[in-house]
């Protein structure tokens, strides 16, 4: 256990950080799995701008990789098209 004060606060908020950090990455997968299998254009088109802001706001924190959001968009953008 630590010691100091500021350790102990630092635990706090590393805890707090990992658990927003895990809901806001496991919103934003399973938007991108929502999205993977709409088989209807328009209804794709309407969800792509959101999941691209919600990888975007991922990469910004750092919680995911800016290329692995880079990657994820080009993919889901490749998949809009093609329907």
């Amino acid at each position: 256990m630590a010691n100091h004060k500021s350790a102990i606060k630092r635990i706090r908020q590393a805890d707090a950080r990992r658990l927003r950090n895990r809901y806001v990455a496991k919103t934003t997968r399973n938007a991108v799995k929502r999205l993977r299998e709409v088989a209807d254009k328009e209804e794709a088109t309407k969800l792509y701008p959101s999941v691209c802001s919600m990888l975007d706001k991922l990469a910004k924190k750092n919680v995911i990789h800016k290329n692995k959001a880079g990657n994820l968009k080009s993919k889901l953008a490749a998949h809009v098209r093609a329907l």
